[in-house]
């Protein structure tokens, strides 16, 4: 068994390394009186006279441009016309297109068999690689031929659409619960998703929402579909077009559902650099709650959050505008705020436009079109390099909208932009409604100070100033035909700071928002929050975690103040026990927990305490992470209150022609990979954080659009009888695209076998053992003898020298693992 290794082909390739003469063609010529075998007359390493020389025929290859890897395609190799016995690369010319070459050098390139291939040798400094045995051809180009010169930044000709495919994305939400005083029960279901079709670079959505409440005697049912709509990228000027039901995207405008068209620039496809920010929400649940994310009833985002802080990070960047916030606790009780969202100053790199154009009409509800028909635009023109002209118009019958705005980058004080608003709109039997509206924006990272300001913004509307959402309401919606709620001021702010101590690992670090909306015709609006969190060390204990949270919310004429004091002391690997107090209007709570979270894909805590009348409580919140979805769920007691169970699962489901796979939902309608792993089950990615099905398919969801993502296989932890050959690929996906990768796995025995060619002689030394997909099995050494992995009973083996297939052999179905095993080899 010893001898196993030295038949293995690299150590064979390295003797053969060992002595070799470069000649005037770049071929290698070898000495084989050095190779210690004993029929010298039997050799075939021209395989190895030239170390790019790979066999004439069809691949299916990764193509590698400058590290990047592009998908799977089929790749031909034809007989160089001016070198006889080599190979040449047949480069398909949509490949070139690929390469992101400048303009000038395209012209360079030149075309060969029939115009059917492109030769690039005329680039100065442009190689091709063709060690395909890994299953990739590399092409490096020179970094000055390219149009693009971020290194952290695909091109957006390496871009892939993805496969045509079907997906069904959805959340899952459930609650029970019964009041002690009268023994009501209260039983709550809802659910909102996306289901999708893609075709080539379109996409097809469909959102919908449901809800059903059962309270006593009185049931509500409710479904709806959202949003019916397509879109698709546009790489080459980084821009996206909507067909069908849309939010109005603007940087200028408010933004309100229309049905028609809109055209507009896509951040996420420029530069990190020049990209925008997502909104972000904070707040404090006072037991296991429910929150709900929505935009004038369409719900955006829904999940369930054990007692104490919490923060919603990973909603979409194209959010905009105002945003409501319903936390639903477990005991009953329903709190709501409102979260103002805005862009950072709206600058633009010099010389560059960015645009936003819709046509179409206001829409309801019901799907119905209601109010006129306009046209939106607006723009941001990088002047230079500080100064950034941006504005827009909105134009229809009966109400029309203009907007102009500076944007200056204010270096070392961060950056601003100024903007003015003038709306004119005409109601039925009432006189035209005129006003105006200001904005300041302004966002600044201090970073001598660890400190930034997120976002700070401040803008006023006169009183007759209207946006088209106020326009829509008050024409069609509003009672006695009046709209209250008319906006006058609005204050925003959030901010974050890090007090830095000796030891890094005890630094405090502070967060504030902050939102005060007053309205010329009813109450002002309010919401203050700041948190701050601290590690520290007490006695042998290192790693204590302290945390303060507070926060006010002042909406619909109800004042909500919410302050939560929480330790957390680790008591092992991963597991830690805790004490918060938490103070809500005239209510104060003590719990003690235990927090369990040594199975990452299993977590878990417990909880328990009184409140300020004596009462005890308990809760209990569980987390499941599987490759098909995710689960959380939570119980509450309150003796002689309330008991409750409720939970969320989210997950989804894509089909393409490769299959169907159920997986995990990080957005729904978003981008996502399909990994193929040749029909093996149980293969780990990327940590073990899912697995392939039964039918060797696994799906990705948490891909960001327009950046490069490696996926790979935890090839540490896989089973002894399967191998990746090829266990790493990356992809840069469009937005809501079916990627597709194919990872190279084989599951089978390892054999020691001898071969025997029917005349009872072997193949030559260096001959070469294919698989029937072309994977090279083995090379073989003296005597005929092989070592084989990953091969299956009953399957076939082709055996190459001299440049051609020359026998097959079949691993027979009694073969022992590793066992001397003698094998004929049949002529083809």
């Amino acid at each position: 068994m010893t001898s196993v290794p030295t038949r293995k082909k690299l150590p064979i390739i390295v003797m053969l390394s060992s002595l070799w003469v470069r000649s005037a063609f770049a071929t290698t010529e070898f000495n084989i009186d050095v190779l210690d075998i004993s029929d010298r007359s039997k050799v075939d390493l021209s395989r190895f006279s030239d170390a790019d020389y790979v066999m004439p025929g069809t691949y299916l290859l990764d193509i590698k441009i400058n590290q990047r890897t592009l998908p799977q395609r089929s790749i031909e190799y034809f007989p160089s016309p001016d070198n006889k016995g080599c190979s040449r690369v047949c480069l398909p010319p949509d490949l070139v297109e690929k390469m992101a070459l400048k303009e000038e050098v395209v012209k360079k390139i030149t075309l060969w068999h029939h115009h059917s291939c492109a030769d690039i040798s005329n680039i100065k400094g442009a190689t091709i690689s063709d060690h395909i045995g890994s299953g990739v051809l590399a092409i490096t180009l020179p970094q000055a031929w390219m149009k693009y010169s971020d290194p952290n930044w695909t091109p957006p000709e390496q871009w892939d659409d993805g496969i045509p495919g079907l997906l069904l994305d959805y959340s899952l939400s459930g609650q029970f619960s019964k009041q002690s005083h009268n023994n009501n029960t209260a039983e709550n279901f809802s659910s909102y998703g996306t289901l999708g079709a893609n075709l080539g670079a379109w996409r097809l959505r469909a959102d919908y929402q449901i809800n059903t409440n059962q309270q006593a005697d009185k049931r509500d049912n409710r479904f709806d579909w959202n949003q019916i709509y397509a879109y698709r990228a546009l790489p080459m000027q980084a821009a996206k077009l909507t067909l069908g039901e849309i939010y109005l995207d603007s940087g200028v405008f408010d933004a309100y559902r229309f049905t028609g068209i809109n055209l507009t620039t896509d951040e996420r496809m420029l530069p990190p650099n020049l990209q925008g920010y997502a909104p972000e929400i904070r707040g404090i649940a006072k037991s296991n709650a429910k929150i709900t994310v929505s935009q004038e009833g369409h719900t955006l985002y829904e999940t369930t959050v054990p007692a104490g802080p919490f923060a919603i990070q990973d909603l979409n960047s194209s959010v905009r505008g105002r945003l409501d916030v319903k936390v639903e606790e477990q005991g009953g009780s329903i709190s709501t705020f409102q979260v103002d969202t805005a862009t950072i100053p709206y600058l633009t790199r010099p010389g560059y436009v960015r645009y936003n154009v819709a046509l179409g009409k206001p829409s309801a509800y019901d799907h119905r079109t209601q109010g006129p028909l306009f046209s939106a635009s607006d723009f941001s023109w990088g002047l230079s390099n500080a100064w950034s002209l941006y504005g827009g118009a909105l134009l229809s019958n009966d109400y029309n909208a203009w907007a102009l705005g500076l944007g200056r980058d204010l270096n070392l004080f961060g950056a601003m932009s100024v903007d003015i608003t003038q709306s004119i709109a005409r109601l039925p039997g009432a006189p035209t409604a005129s006003g105006m509206s200001f904005k300041v924006n302004y966002a600044k990272h201090f970073d001598e100070l660890n400190s930034q300001i997120t976002f700070a913004g401040y803008r006023f509307s006169q009183r007759r100033f209207m946006n088209m959402s106020q326009y829509l309401q008050e024409r069609y919606n509003a009672d006695n035909g009046r709209y209250y709620g008319r906006q006058k001021e609005l204050y925003i702010l959030t901010a974050s700071k890090t007090f830095m101590a000796e030891d890094s690992t005890k630094a405090i670090t502070a967060y504030l928002t902050y939102s005060h909306q007053t309205y010329w015709d009813t109450r002002t609006q309010d919401r203050y929050g700041l948190s701050a969190s601290k590690l520290f060390s007490m006695g042998d204990v290192s790693n204590i975690t302290a945390s303060l949270s507070a926060y006010r919310t002042h909406y619909q004429s109800r004042t909500d103040d919410n302050v939560m004091l929480n330790f957390s002391v680790p008591i092992g690997d991963r597991r830690n026990i805790g004490y918060s107090l938490q103070a809500t209007n005239n209510d104060v709570t003590q719990m003690a927990s235990y927090n369990d979270y040594t199975d990452p894909k299993n977590t878990w805590q417990v909880s328990g305490g009184f409140n300020q009348s004596g009462k005890p409580l308990a809760h209990a919140y569980y987390t499941h992470n599987a490759s098909f979805g995710s689960l959380n769920a939570s119980v509450a007691y309150q003796l002689g209150s309330y008991s409750s169970v409720s939970g969320t699962f989210r997950g989804g489901l894509t089909a393409t022609r490769h299959g169907v796979a159920a997986h995990q939902n990080t957005s729904n309608g978003g981008s996502r990979i399909m990994l193929d792993t040749d029909g093996i089950a149980g293969i780990p990615i990327n940590d073990d954080h899912t697995y392939s099905n039964r039918f060797g398919l696994a799906v990705i969801s948490d891909i960001t659009s327009y950046y490069n993502t490696d996926t790979s296989i935890d090839v540490n932890t896989l089973a002894d009888d399967i191998e990746a050959t090829r266990a790493v690929v990356n992809s840069t996906l469009t937005e809501g695209a079916i990627g597709y990768r194919h990872f190279e796995v084989v599951k089978g025995r390892k054999l020691l076998a001898t071969l025997r060619l029917a005349d009872g002689s072997e193949p030559p030394f260096g001959a070469t053992v294919l698989s029937e997909k072309g994977r090279e099995v083995a090379v073989v050494n003296d005597g005929g003898s092989v070592y084989l992995t990953g091969v299956q009973p009953g399957e076939q083996l082709d055996v190459a020298w001299e440049n051609r297939h020359q026998c097959r052999i079949l691993i027979p179905d009694a073969a022992k693992p590793l066992a001397p095993l003698l094998l004929p080899c049949a002529k083809l």
